[in-house]
């Protein structure tokens, strides 16, 4: 990896890909799923938890790259509820790390010169304790901020977020509050996680890494419906470089102007 960051012909390939993307039209929402640390970790020797360490690394970078081409919404997909499958140390441990990046993030003099909102998505009530008040913490202390958003994925499933939001809905209903002759597509998306004022836009592109060809139930009311583009790459998201991020975006941006 090294060696191909410091190689000018690589350098100068990014450059012209980010020329590229800032002189064509916007992709505000990207949606991430970050597979294959454990992969990634079990193909170099390594314990399967420094694999999580490195690719929560990768995440940091790709949050800098939105920045720099003016990405305004970032949803990385962190944990699933299937996740919670796994064996309990290994789940201790992305806690602790998705705990401690919550933290780092709260108090990043990044994250506040650039006004990013931090929010997490998902089943929150399912994670430890500790970790809800961090994040609870991290999304009081960015709250304000529009610039960006950050979100991330945790304790999430796409189809357990659209039966909250029926749930959520039909009590509406039942109360009174609403008619459901009233319901529509803004209702409803005003009902998805967060739930916080503000919902996760339609999605302009996602990208999955560790050469999976599927979507695995990642936010399937935002990313349909409005010609989301799907870009599928090799690289486990460890080694998940810069210019495969722009290349996906210039993807999405070539198919766009296609349409």
């Amino acid at each position: 990896m090294s060696q191909i960051f410091r190689n000018p012909v690589y350098l100068l390939y990014e450059r012209r890909l980010k020329s590229q993307i800032l002189a064509g039209s916007p992709v505000e929402h990207i949606a991430i799923i970050q597979d294959g640390n454990r992969r990634y970790a079990r193909q170099k020797g390594l314990a399967k938890t420094l694999g999580h360490s490195l690719g929560a690394e990768t995440s940091e970078r790709v949050s800098d790259w939105c920045l720099e081409v003016g990405v305004r919404h970032l949803t990385l997909y962190a944990f699933s509820t299937e996740n919670f499958s796994r064996e309990d140390s290994e789940k201790r441990y992305i806690f602790d790390l998705i705990k401690k990046k919550f933290n780092e993030l709260r108090n990043s003099k990044k994250i506040h010169f650039n006004r990013v909102r931090v929010r997490a998505i998902g089943r929150l009530e399912m994670l430890p304790d500790d970790l809800q008040e961090e994040i609870r913490l991290t999304e009081e202390a960015t709250k304000d901020y529009k610039k960006m958003y950050l979100n991330v994925a945790l304790a999430y499933g796409g189809q357990r977020e659209l039966v909250d939001a029926a749930r959520s809905l039909a009590h509406l209903v039942e109360e009174g509050r609403i008619r459901s002759k009233d319901l529509d597509e803004t209702i409803i998306a005003q009902h998805l996680y967060p739930q916080d004022g503000i919902s996760v836009p339609k999605v302009d592109l996602i990208i999955r890494t560790a050469g999976d060809f599927r979507t695995s139930n990642f936010l399937p009311w935002q990313a349909n419906g409005n010609e989301c583009a799907a870009y599928f790459c090799a690289p486990f998201w460890p080694e998940f470089r810069k210019i495969d991020f722009l290349r996906a975006i210039r993807t999405a941006q070539t198919r766009a102007s296609c349409q």
